[in-house]
């Protein structure tokens, strides 16, 4: 295959086209903010869709693995064309130049024994942010969120070596990978979905509970959508946190989705359930949202006693590889997982159309 010698087919690990094109997204379309959209539905991300959308405004997800093939990373590239006010002539500056410098790579945080839970946390917070924010309109790891917990751990492990820009969903997994370690600390996900300007918007993070207060980690271009730290009573509480933070934005939360909490064993075959609780907040009062946290916290609490799926041997671990490597399907669930959705309205909500020129305030 010919290319041009300043535009490779193949971007090597952690290229500084990838981070200087994040950083110009990132400079540019700060004001506008697109939404992070890892979240979506459950049935448009289990169908696999190539091209999907949040708030209007349309992403791709990297499905080849790294390197990057050609049509992905030229992708790519049209893609940022497409949404950047710069148009091609970003692409060109990025593309063509031969001075680029190399971009730093952030260490795994490592901890003396006696370090604290909260400075733990603190630390792997830090080591996300430092990751930076993909700001592309590529999501660069592909996460189904039907695999079983060992191979997300794989893609986890993958994240730290390429140290690429990442989104608020694999933000969620990398949490979950470097805490792995911290018997002492619970976690869970928390899924948020807000409306603005007749838009929906999606976000998630990774909710943590230690030492009987809340907090949580996760990515996202608002410091107040991301990171919480361990001081929330109650799990109202920490929600009550983030809606505040939406509400700042001129976004209502409309609905939040909680999981249950996910195994320390990084080797389980069990999958992370990701909404054990659906809370529909526009068809809740203040009292009976906080008797349904109320009731999934009993309900966070009565699974840590229970017995979790028996590990894989070392053979079949060997045998399952890396889920970006092979092209094998994801596993797919065998039964429904029981959920209780919370005020759930039966009318469907009305979309309005996406249009990319319709100024929008994303999170």
């Amino acid at each position: 295959m010919q290319t041009s010698s300043n535009v490779p087919a193949k971007p090597r690990v952690n290229s500084p086209k990838h981070q200087h094109l994040c950083c110009q997204c990132q400079d540019s379309v700060g004001g506008m903010l697109r939404a992070s959209v890892e979240d979506r539905d459950d049935e448009q991300e289990d169908e696999g869709d190539e091209e999907l959308g949040d708030g209007g405004v349309p992403f791709y997800v990297n499905r080849g693995g790294l390197p990057m093939d050609e049509d992905t990373w030229e992708r790519m590239w049209r893609h940022v064309a497409r949404i950047h006010p710069d148009g091609d002539a970003l692409g060109k500056s990025i593309r063509g130049a031969t001075d680029l410098p190399k971009m730093p790579i952030p260490s795994v945080p490592t901890y003396q024994p006696t370090t604290a839970i909260p400075l733990r946390l603190e630390a792997i917070q830090k080591y996300i942010r430092e990751l930076q924010y993909n700001h592309t309109g590529t999501q660069f790891f592909e996460i189904k969120k039907s695999r079983p917990l060992t191979a997300l751990m794989d893609i986890a492990k993958e994240m730290t070596r390429e140290a690429l820009p990442i989104k608020c969903l694999e933000a969620v997994i990398l949490g979950i990978y470097l805490t792995n370690s911290m018997p002492a600390v619970e976690r869970f996900p928390i899924s948020f979905k807000s409306q603005f300007s007749g838009n929906y918007f999606y976000h998630i993070v990774l909710g943590v509970h230690s030492g009987g207060r809340f907090g949580a980690l996760g990515m996202s271009r608002r410091e107040d959508l991301m990171f919480k730290p361990l001081e929330h009573r109650t799990l109202m509480d920490l929600v009550q946190d983030f809606e505040g933070a939406y509400s700042g934005y001129w976004h209502a939360l409309r609905k939040v989705k909680i999981g249950q909490y996910v195994s320390h064993d990084p080797h389980s075959v069990e999958q992370i359930e990701w909404k054990h609780s659906v809370l529909d907040l526009d068809g809740l009062s203040k009292e009976e949202l906080r008797k349904e946290l109320e009731r999934h916290t009993r309900d966070m609490r009565l699974k840590i006693g229970k017995p979790t799926p028996p590990t894989p041997t070392k053979d079949r671990r060997n045998s399952m590889g890396s889920p970006l490597r092979g092209p094998g399907s994801p596993v797919r669930r065998i039964s429904c997982v029981e959920r209780r959705p919370s005020g759930e309205k039966k009318a469907l909500e009305q979309k309005a159309s996406g249009d990319m020129n319709v100024y929008q305030i994303r999170v």
